[in-house]
C-alpha cells in the first residue's frame, strides 16, 4: 500500500472489484500481475474508514496528510499512529500502556474529526482523580482552541455545563448516572472512557447509566492499559459496552467460552482464552513502552484527590493559626518546615498531635487515586509515603482489594528490607512496595518497578531525586512514570519545586507565606 499522491492511495489486492464497486472514487490502476492488482483509490476520510470495513486493516488515515496537530508538544509517532486508528474506528479499543501520551492521541484524533465535521461534541468519562490533572490539563495543552468544562458537583450544575456550548465535556464514572438522560440528548456523538475497566462488569449501575446514555450511533473509544488484567472474563463489559454486537448476549455463554469449571466455585481460564479475548476486543491498538522508543526517559504526571470537608476544616484552621503566628514578627525556616508538615498530614490523612496521638481523617479519594494507578500498572509499582501512619492506613486499604504489598519503613531490620527487596525483584509478588522515603532513598535497585507513585510530596529535593532513582537507573528496561498525588495547594506547590528541582530549604520562608496569603 503506497501513497503516490497527496490524494492518491495505491492498494494491492487480489479482488480489485470488492474495492472499486464499494468506493466510487477508484480504479484499477495497473493490471494483473501474479494475481494481484492495484487499485487507485481517493485517500479521503470516508473512504480509509470504508476501506478498513472491508478488510484492508493496515490503510492510514488522511489525519496523517491534513492536520496540523495543535499543541504544546508534537506528536510522538506512535501517537501519531494511534490517532490514525482511532479516526478510522467508531467503536474501539485503545490500550497502550499507562505513560504512553493516550490521552493527547486520543485528543487529536477527536479534534481532527470536529474539523472533518464527523462529531460536534465529545463526552470524557475518567477518574475523578485525572478530570483536571490530566484531561483538563492536557485539552489545554493539545486542543485551547476548543472550548473545555468539566461536569462535577450537584445534578443542577453537572445539568447546566451537559446541556451548555462545551465542546469538549469531562465527567467521572459515577457522575454519569446524575445526568444520563441529559447525556443522552446533549448531542455528543464521541464518547472516550479512560480506565475502561471501570465497565467491566456488566450487571453494575455504573454501566447501566452508561449504555442508557449512549445510542448505538455514537462514537466510542475504550482506553486501558490493562485489559482483563485480572480474569479473561473481565472483557465481557468492555465488548458488550463498546462492540455489543460481536458480544455473546449472555454473560454465561461468554464465560463458558473463556473459563473451565472444576468445582462449584472454582472456575480457571482455559487454554485458549486469551486469543479468544482478544478476537473479542477489536478493533484496538496498543503500544507498550518498550515499543515507544520516542518516549522521554521518565514522564510525570498528577492525579487529584478532594480532600474531604473534615480536610478542608482542618486545613483551613491551621492556615489560620499559621496566619496569626506570622503576622507582625519573623518566622524561622523551621517553624516553617514544621507548619507545612502538618499541612501535609492533613493532605494524607493522619495529623500527630503534640501529644503524640493520632487524628484520622477520611482519605477515600485519595486512596482510590492510588488503586486506580496500580490497577492500571502493567509491571510493578513502588509507593513512597511520607509518614508511617499512612503506610499503614494504605497498605491496609491494598490489600483488602487484592493487592499483594510490603512495606518498608524505619521499623524493618536490614536483614528483612534486603529480603523484601530480592522478593520484590525476582517473583511475582509483592506487585507493590510502600516505602517511607528515608527508609530507602539510596543505593537500592528496584528496576522491577518502573510507575513510581508519590502518595504525597516531600520535603527534600535530595530524598525526592533518590527515591525515584531506585527505578530509574541501569537495568531498566521500560521508561518510568512518577505519578504525583495531590489534593491540597501546599502538595501542588512542593511538586513543581521538587520536579523544577529547587532547594526546598531556601525557599522555605517563601513557600510558607504564599501557603498562608492565599
Amino acid at each position: 500500500m503506497d501513497i503516490v499522491q497527496d490524494k492518491i492511495l495505491l492498494v494491492r489486492t487480489r479482488e480489485p472489484a470488492r474495492i472499486t464497486e464499494t468506493i466510487r472514487k477508484s480504479k484499477v490502476h495497473d493490471g494483473e500481475q501474479d494475481g494481484v492488482s492495484e487499485v487507485a483509490v481517493y485517500w479521503g476520510l470516508r473512504e480509509a474508514q470504508t476501506l478498513r470495513k472491508i478488510g484492508f486493516k493496515n490503510v492510514p488515515s488522511p489525519i496523517l496528510r491534513d492536520y496540523d496537530w495543535p499543541g504544546m508538544h508534537r506528536p510522538m509517532a506512535h501517537q501519531r499512529d494511534t490517532a490514525s486508528f482511532l479516526s478510522l474506528n467508531q467503536r474501539a479499543f485503545c490500550f497502550n500502556e499507562q505513560g504512553t501520551g493516550k490521552t493527547a492521541a486520543s485528543i487529536w484524533a477527536a479534534d481532527y474529526l470536529m474539523k472533518q465535521g464527523v462529531v460536534s461534541r465529545v463526552l470524557v468519562i475518567c477518574p475523578l482523580s485525572i478530570m483536571q490533572s490530566a484531561w483538563q490539563a492536557d485539552l489545554f495543552n493539545f486542543a485551547m482552541h476548543r472550548k473545555v468544562d468539566v461536569a462535577y458537583g450537584d445534578r443542577a450544575k453537572r445539568r447546566a455545563i451537559i446541556t451548555g456550548g462545551a465542546e469538549f465535556v469531562i465527567i467521572n464514572y459515577d457522575g454519569i448516572d446524575i445526568v444520563k438522560d441529559e447525556i443522552r440528548d446533549g448531542g455528543f456523538d464521541l464518547v472516550i472512557v479512560d480506565e475502561a475497566n471501570a465497565y467491566k462488569n456488566a450487571k453494575t449501575k455504573r454501566f447501566k447509566a452508561l449504555r442508557h446514555a449512549v445510542t448505538e450511533n455514537t462514537w466510542m473509544w475504550m482506553m486501558t492499559g490493562t485489559p482483563a488484567a485480572q480474569s479473561p472474563i473481565d472483557a465481557y463489559g468492555l465488548a458488550k459496552m463498546c462492540v455489543p454486537h460481536r458480544t455473546p448476549m449472555l454473560y454465561g455463554a461468554f464465560r463458558d467460552m473463556v473459563m473451565q469449571q472444576l468445582t462449584r466455585f472454582k472456575w480457571i481460564p482455559k487454554a485458549n482464552a486469551e486469543s479468544t479475548v482478544h478476537r473479542l476486543l477489536q478493533p484496538a491498538i496498543r503500544y507498550t513502552k518498550d515499543q515507544c522508543l520516542d518516549l522521554p526517559e521518565v514522564t510525570h504526571t498528577s492525579r487529584y484527590a478532594q480532600m474531604s470537608p473534615q480536610q478542608l476544616k482542618y486545613y483551613k484552621a491551621l492556615k489560620k493559626d499559621m496566619l496569626i503566628q506570622a503576622a507582625g514578627e519573623d518566622v524561622s525556616a523551621v517553624n516553617a518546615a514544621a507548619n507545612l508538615t502538618k499541612l501535609l498530614q492533613i493532605s494524607c490523612g493522619a495529623v500527630y498531635t503534640d501529644a503524640g496521638n493520632v487524628i484520622e481523617f477520611d482519605v477515600s479519594s485519595r486512596l482510590t487515586a492510588i488503586l486506580e494507578t496500580v490497577e492500571e500498572a502493567t509491571h510493578k509499582v513502588l509507593v513512597f509515603v511520607p509518614f508511617t501512619h499512612t503506610i499503614e492506613l494504605l497498605d491496609r486499604f491494598l490489600t483488602s482489594n487484592g493487592i499483594t504489598c510490603a512495606v518498608i519503613n524505619g521499623e524493618v531490620s536490614v536483614g528483612n528490607r534486603t529480603a523484601i527487596f530480592k522478593r520484590f525483584q525476582e517473583t511475582p509478588d509483592p506487585k507493590v512496595l510502600l516505602i517511607q522515603p528515608q527508609a530507602a532513598a539510596h543505593g537500592v535497585t528496584l528496576t522491577a518497578a518502573n510507575i513510581v507513585i508519590w502518595y504525597a510530596p516531600v520535603t527534600s529535593i535530595e530524598s525526592y531525586l533518590q527515591a525515584n532513582a531506585r527505578v530509574h537507573r541501569q537495568g531498566q528496561k521500560n521508561p518510568v512514570t512518577v505519578v504525583h498525588i495531590e489534593g491540597s495547594p501546599v502538595e501542588t506547590k512542593l511538586y513543581k519545586m521538587l520536579q523544577n528541582k529547587l532547594e526546598f530549604h531556601s525557599r522555605i520562608i517563601d513557600l510558607y507565606r504564599s501557603e498562608i496569603s492565599e
